[in-house]
């Protein structure tokens, strides 16, 4: 047993409050029944099945008020893994459900049985056609998606608002559309084909131009099944023309019945009920989008009304002027708002009354756009807007930032009108349409019936498509709150119906929240044909049953979700996803949402539960040791929750008193450390890899692996002496970050260091910097912050921030900081451990990351003399939350005639030693980056912190090198 064995008990949550109704029950403490796991493991190879009571419980919610516990969960690679799972169902008489990114809002990404992932292993962006067309996995982001189109100027027609986290599977199994699409630019409209596997295992592609008759060879009896629904359909004139009707608005509740009117043959009519279908007909392995024109002259405004209803009465007035979106926020949803980065804080101020629309136009050219804008300032002299609060305009504007601002507030609707709920309470995200003419009658019906049942609603949605959402927040723990909201739905959804003839579920598809009213939208006649659809093609009931048909009344009341509060930091979060694809140990172990998916499964469990204590024993390595710290979880999260902060507290929890000493006393006496450290990094430069690896090795064995580093090839050797330079004459203080103190750079001996890079380049341009005297000893403080060191953390943060104070004679010069992680550190991460005292003075400093320094004040006075062709960047999580990206990229361009920044980068999990102490995290992290990278060659790859370095080092075997050596050598005469 190693020396300091963590001590898992101190992860247990704080409060332990009552047991919930529906925790995870104990017949599945150990995980996967036996036989169910041995049988998937044999059959598909034991790496691809997740069978831990851990497993099983990260996997069992998603964005939506549901709560369904898989009996197992497989990790698909490929489309002959899709088809065994199938046949094993098949077989077995087992459930299928597949699940990517768990953006659903309706559980329709939920089972109870066996739970396959089809996002881990089906990314990837083809684009065809000089980007009229894209070929993409069904487990590709549709910003990821987006990305890959961007330089040919074409964007999917969908555009959830979920679009940074939701996949392109998911937008067309449920036909989601979002703020512009409407019903002429959704998944049903824009889709050129798609791949699929029907229940059997039967794959189809419909663009072959032998699908039909491989189809018919295949399944005879489902062909024939389709023709024969396609003419009973057709020979109903009245049903033809309900069903045209229903689309007429949006609407993607129940099936796509129109597929059967405009599909020839059976291929095409499968074509058109895949889209919307849910999961319920079979996978969707790949699609090829037909693109749109991405119009980037953008005209935009938030006005504000007097009332809802105000509001929505102006919105024909901009549909008729042009406008591409008119988004609706009301007064609920407005105050909510200011929870997220950017958005006015004295909207918390606005009457409840007050509703705003978000209102674009997007234009081609300069005289398009100006025509417009002519529209939109007639349209603005026939409205009464109120401008309660100072920062209201009612004005609008080409200004990217501003307009970024307007659209952040808005897709933030559910997150930051759920992170303001009431503790405790489940939400429910409801989703209509009525004829957009109508849409002004709605609002006010809605609001009637929501003070009815007792409800005070966020309202927002796609007013120009009549489409709207709203939130309702209750408690699933407490029956007679399911009973209110039970009651509210029905009368709801008999309104929507009878009053509006409108569309129960517009976008978000139906799911198990409105399958038991789907028979009340669209009558006996047309349900009947899609239980008949459903068995013709799903005969046995393996994919989904319960999702989109279901014979239950309250099937809409059935695993709802409590929500046990915990840690003040994660409290607020809803379980939306959107900080997945963001987090680098998502692949490996676990992402932000399922650590505080856990957290309140623990909550939910008895004292001394099985099903707890194995949460609590895999939680240390699966949330806590693996998770980078670099939250940028916290930069994805619309409302900030920052996981990473939450992961850092329980490491400091479960620090030993003795442990919390150690680290303190290595803050008071850094200046050996660093010392001993370097000397360390020399010798072990000396001795040569294989024999250091194999000491540190040893040392993790006898100690603990989330101690001792793990030596990698790919390690530098120890730096050498820092250049000689003057205080006279400064305009800048250089801080050389501890870590370029210790390691030397990629060249060794044949090049420049860092420090003297920098140095060399601020005299280069006539802006000479100081690196004073006494540097060694002083830290950036990130090393103690990120693994939760707390008495460590606050030695050198208030160390730092004085000697700061002193170098620049009261911070009246720029302390330039040479890696992005200190910059972030010694500016922000430090602020909270200061004293009074050092606050104050922190408060009057200016810190710089080298890069930016470079950017801003160094290259308008150097000359560059020669350029690489191409170069790779690695912008780091650090200058993500510091914005410094773009000042990466200008450097970058001086240095190289083309430069990209991958589109699958994110961070590289190396946060300074974590790399070293569990390497999988950082190949797990880079996997996809590195992929991209090494498609092709590079003359230069280049990046802005020592260790991101190292660590793309280790995951593409190329060399990465800060920008700024590669600049001085650009530069040099």
């Amino acid at each position: 047993m190693p020396l300091l064995e963590p001590r898992p008990r101190a992860l247990a949550p704080l409060a332990p409050q009552e047991p919930a109704p529906d925790r995870v029950p104990a017949a599945l403490a150990e995980g996967t029944p036996g036989p169910l796991r041995r049988e998937l493991s044999a059959l598909l190879g034991a790496e691809k099945v997740l069978w831990r009571i851990s497993d099983l419980v990260r996997y069992a919610s998603d964005a939506s008020p549901y709560r369904f516990v898989p009996q197992v969960v497989v990790v698909a690679e490929d489309i002959d893994d899709v088809s065994a799972v199938l046949s094993y169902a098949h077989g077995r008489g087992r459930e299928v459900v597949f699940r990517a990114a768990g953006t659903s809002l309706n559980g329709q990404a939920q089972g109870e049985d066996i739970l396959v992932d089809v996002r881990r292993h089906w990314s990837g962006v083809q684009v065809l056609d000089g980007g009229a067309r894209a070929r993409i996995r069904p487990g590709t982001t549709v910003v990821r998606a987006n990305a890959a189109l961007a330089p040919y100027a074409r964007v999917l027609g969908p555009d959830p608002a979920s679009a940074i986290a939701c996949t392109v599977g998911g937008v067309v199994a449920n036909n989601a559309s979002g703020m512009v699409a409407g019903t002429a630019r959704n998944s049903y409209r824009t889709l050129a084909s798609l791949t699929f596997v029907l229940p059997t295992g039967t794959v189809v592609d419909t663009a072959d131009p032998r699908a039909d008759e491989e189809l018919r060879h295949a399944e005879p009896a489902l062909c024939e099944g389709l023709l024969a629904l396609k003419a009973e359909i057709e020979a109903d004139p009245a049903l033809v023309a309900r069903i045209r009707h229903k689309y007429t608005i949006k609407n993607t509740n129940g099936y796509r019945l129109d597929a059967f009117l405009d599909g020839a043959t059976p291929v095409e009519i499968l074509r058109g009920l895949m889209v919307g279908s849910q999961g319920t007909f079979g996978f969707i392995s790949e699609v090829v989008f037909d693109t749109l024109p991405l119009d980037r002259r953008l005209s935009s405004a938030l006005l504000f009304f007097p009332s809802l209803s105000a509001a929505a009465a102006a919105v024909p007035l901009f549909n008729e002027a042009g406008a591409r979106a008119v988004e609706l926020m009301d007064g609920n949803t407005l105050r909510a708002s200011v929870s997220v980065e950017g958005v006015p804080q004295d909207w918390a101020e606005l009457p409840r009354e007050t509703t705003a629309l978000l209102v674009e136009f997007r234009a081609f050219d300069e005289a398009e756009q100006e025509a417009f804008e002519r529209a939109a300032a007639e349209t603005l002299k026939e409205l009464e807007l109120v401008q309660p609060v100072a920062s209201v305009t009612n004005e609008f504007t080409r200004d990217a930032r501003t307009i970024g601002r307007y659209w952040k507030a808005r897709k933030a609707f559910v997150t930051a009108v759920g992170g303001t709920r009431p503790p405790g309470t489940t939400l429910i995200t409801e989703d209509f349409a009525v004829p957009p003419s109508r849409l002004a009658e709605a609002c006010e019906a809605l609001l009637e019936l929501q003070e009815a049942h007792g409800f005070d609603a966020a309202v927002a949605g796609h007013a120009a498509h009549g489409n709207l959402h709203f939130l309702l927040a209750f408690d699933a723990a407490e029956p007679a709150d399911v009973r209110r909201y039970a009651a509210f739905m029905d009368d709801f959804c008999r309104m929507t119906v009878d009053r509006f003839d409108g569309s129960l579920k517009a976008e978000h598809a139906t799911g198990r929240n409105i399958t038991p009213f789907l028979e009340l939208e669209w009558g006996p006649r047309a349900t009947d044909l899609m239980w008949r659809t459903k068995q013709l093609i799903d005969p046995d009931g393996v994919l989904a049953p319960r999702v989109v048909l279901n014979r239950d009344p309250e099937a809409h009341l059935h695993g709802l979700k409590t929500i046990p509060r915990v840690e003040a930091e994660a409290d607020p979060c809803i379980e939306c996803g959107f900080c997945e694809p963001t987090c680098p140990s998502g692949d490996l172990t676990t992402t932000p949402r399922q650590r505080i998916v856990l957290r309140r499964e623990m909550m939910r469990q008895p004292a001394g539960s099985l099903v707890g204590e194995n949460l609590l024993a895999a939680y240390g390595y699966d949330a806590v040791d693996t998770c980078a710290g670099d939250s940028t979880c916290k930069i994805a999260c619309p409302v900030g929750i920052d996981t990473g902060a939450l992961m850092r507290d329980l490491r400091h929890r479960r620090h030993s008193p003795r442990e919390e000493r150690v680290a303190a006393l290595a803050a008071r006496n850094f200046a050996a450390v660093e010392v001993s450290a370097r000397l360390a990094v020399a010798a072990a430069d000396s001795i040569g890899t294989r024999l250091t690896a194999s000491l540190t090795g040893l040392a993790r064995k006898a100690v603990r692996p989330d101690l001792v580093p793990e030596w990698l090839p790919e390690m530098p050797g120890a730096a050498r002496r820092l250049p000689p330079t003057s205080r006279s004459g400064a305009a800048a203080v250089y801080y050389p970050a501890c870590v370029n103190r210790i390691f030397g750079g990629p060249d060794q001996d044949r090049g420049p260091t860092l420090p003297e890079a920098v140095v060399t380049l601020g005299a280069r341009a006539g802006k000479p910097v100081w690196i004073p005297d006494d540097v060694t000893g002083t830290c950036c403080a990130t090393p103690w912050h990120s693994k939760g060191y707390e008495a460590g953390n606050t030695v050198m943060a208030n160390r730092i921030v004085e000697a700061a104070w002193a170098w620049t004679a009261g911070g009246s010069l720029p302390l330039v900081v040479d890696a992005s992680s200190c910059t972030l550190g010694i500016a922000r991460e430090v602020v909270p451990y200061l004293t009074d005292d050092n606050r104050r003075l922190h408060a009057e400093l200016t810190v710089v990351d080298s890069i930016v320094w470079a950017a801003d004040e160094l290259l308008a006075d150097l000359v560059v003399l020669r350029r690489a062709g191409s170069a790779v960047l690695h912008p780091t999580c650090s200058m993500e939350h510091l914005g410094d990206a773009d000042h990466l990229r200008t450097v970058a361009e001086a240095c190289a005639e083309e430069v990209d920044v991958p589109d699958d980068v994110r961070c590289c999990a190396f946060a300074g030693d974590r790399g070293m102490l569990h390497k999988e995290l950082t190949e797990s992290a880079t996997a996809r980056e590195a992929a991209e990278v090494t498609r092709r060659e590079y003359d230069l790859h280049l990046s802005a912190n020592r260790m991101c370095e190292v660590g793309m080092d280790h995951a593409t075997g190329r060399s990465y090198r800060s920008v700024l050596l590669e600049l001085e050598r650009a530069t040099r005469p």
